[in-house]
Order: C-alpha cells, then sequence, then structure tokens
C-alpha cells in the first residue's frame, strides 16, 4: 500500500501531534456535552457535533499505520475535518436571532430573526452537501481526473461557505451598530453580558471565514503544494482555528442567553416574553 502513498497523505502523520489536537478537541466536545445537557440547549448539538474529534482520532489511527494507511480511517479524517465547521456556524445563526430576540431588537435587524436564521442554516446546509460530495470524490479518487472533479466541488462548497460567513458578519455587524445607537430598554437593563457573546460571534466568524479561505488556497496550490506538503499548515491554519472557535464558545457558553434570561433588573418582561427565548 505503501506505493499508493500520493493518493492519500502527502506526508507522514504524525501521531503524538495529531493525538494531542484530537484530545483538545474531545476536552471541548466534552466540556460542551456538560454544558449541553445541563442548560438543556438542544440547539447547541450542531455545534457539539462539529467539534470534529472523530475526524481526528481517525487521523490519529491512520498515523500508527504508516505507510500501511487503511481506507476508512483516511475517509473519515479527510471528510469530517472538512465538513465541521457547517454545524459549527449552524448554532451560531441561532444563537444571533435568540440574542436580538432577547433585548427585544427584532426591529434593528435587516430580516427578521426567523428569516434570518433561515436564510443562513440554508446556506450552511447547501454549502455542507456541496462539500461531501466534492469530499467523497476527491477520498476515493484513483484518477486525475476525479480528483479534479472533487476539488472544484469542493471549491464551489468553501465559495458558497464564504459568501454566506461574509454575509453573516455582516448582519452580526449591522445590528451589533444599531443596537449602540438605538438601545432597547431591555438590552440597558439586563444582565445578561450580550456584548460578549455579540463579541463571540465575531470571533468565530471570523475563524471560520479564515479557514475556509485557507481550505481554498489549500486546494488552489494543488496536490503537491506545500500548504499540502507539511502538517504544520493543516494544525495551524485549520485545526488550531477551529479548537478556538469550539473554545470560545465554552467561556462564556453561549446558551446562558436561555439559562439566565430571568437574570434583569426590570419588571416589564412578562413570562411569554422570556420564553419566548426557547421557541
Amino acid at each position: 500500500m505503501a506505493s499508493h502513498a500520493p493518493t492519500k497523505y502527502q506526508q507522514n502523520p504524525s501521531l503524538p501531534v495529531v493525538a494531542t489536537i484530537a484530545t483538545l478537541f474531545g476536552l471541548s466536545a466534552g466540556f460542551h456535552i456538560i454544558q449541553l445537557l445541563h442548560n438543556r440547549t438542544w440547539y447547541f448539538v450542531p455545534f457539539t457535533i462539529g467539534t470534529i474529534l472523530v475526524g481526528y482520532a481517525a487521523r490519529s489511527i491512520n498515523a500508527s499505520q504508516t505507510p500501511d494507511w487503511v481506507l476508512v480511517p483516511f475517509l473519515i479524517q479527510t471528510l469530517v475535518p472538512m465538513l465541521g465547521p457547517a454545524p459549527f456556524t449552524a448554532s451560531t445563526y441561532v444563537v444571533l436571532g435568540r440574542i436580538i430576540r432577547f433585548v427585544d431588537a427584532e426591529h434593528l435587524s435587516f430580516k427578521s430573526t426567523r428569516s434570518l436564521t433561515k436564510i443562513f442554516v440554508s446556506g450552511d446546509v447547501l454549502s455542507f452537501l456541496v462539500q461531501f460530495l466534492g469530499g467523497s470524490i476527491l477520498a476515493g479518487a484513483s484518477s486525475k481526473n476525479a480528483f479534479y472533479c472533487g476539488q472544484n466541488i469542493i471549491f464551489f462548497g468553501l465559495g458558497i461557505q464564504i459568501i454566506f460567513f461574509g454575509c453573516f458578519i455582516i448582519a452580526v455587524f449591522t445590528f451589533h451598530y444599531r443596537i449602540i445607537q438605538l438601545p432597547t430598554t431591555i438590552s440597558l437593563q439586563t444582565k445578561l453580558p450580550w456584548g460578549q457573546y455579540i463579541a463571540v460571534l465575531y470571533f468565530s466568524s471570523f475563524l471560520a471565514l479564515a479557514r475556509s479561505i485557507l481550505r481554498v488556497a489549500k486546494f488552489a496550490t494543488g496536490q503537491h503544494g506545500a500548504i499540502q506538503m507539511s502538517e504544520i499548515y493543516l494544525y495551524c491554519f485549520d485545526s488550531a482555528l477551529m479548537l478556538l472557535c469550539s473554545a470560545a464558545f465554552n467561556v462564556p457558553y453561549l446558551s446562558q442567553v436561555e439559562s439566565r434570561r430571568n437574570q434583569t433588573t426590570f419588571t416589564s418582561i412578562e413570562p411569554d416574553d422570556t420564553r419566548s427565548m426557547t421557541e
């Protein structure tokens, strides 16, 4: 099997490094699961799935098999990290809508929160499906034509992802700017640190956007380009960015938009208003 190495890895995966990455993702994922179950924030299930622990665990298995890499772990480590950001962003799209509704500022969003969430989640799903198709073709490619076909489909999926990430950042910025200029009573009086949560949305969105752009660069430089020939680029410009994104949602935990919804200093919110955050 060693003779087929170029169709799999362009370098020998480092077991200590990939095992460390898998462990760190595992710790973050475990923390997310505890937080999710404790707060019953089921809309964070996609985000927890997106911690892509399985992908790096599969890469660890391959690393221990060098140079006789088994196909199934290779396919898993190819597809899962590539698709991981889609579940991440699906949850962040929902979080923005919940923050907007919590501070009673839907009139400051350029679209209703329901429409906003539907638009971005739909784009996320489309990007996921296109990349899954391209990744499946690429991972099993046995010819140059199949390789380039899978690569071009992935390019298209990443393009969709980048466009929607960019639009989401604009949506966050638009809402943030407007509520600073025209704050609502709830936004001024609530104890919920919604400003910190907006900052986390900015941070995670820019990380995901940067990661997608770097993925495009990875494929654009070719199978034997510098980015694909060295693991350091994978870990610095892909793994590290998504790990930071995952950790950013651990502290502070954005599901507190729900669990702390009653911690306000005013009495003008009726029970139905606060319950709308969980609808």
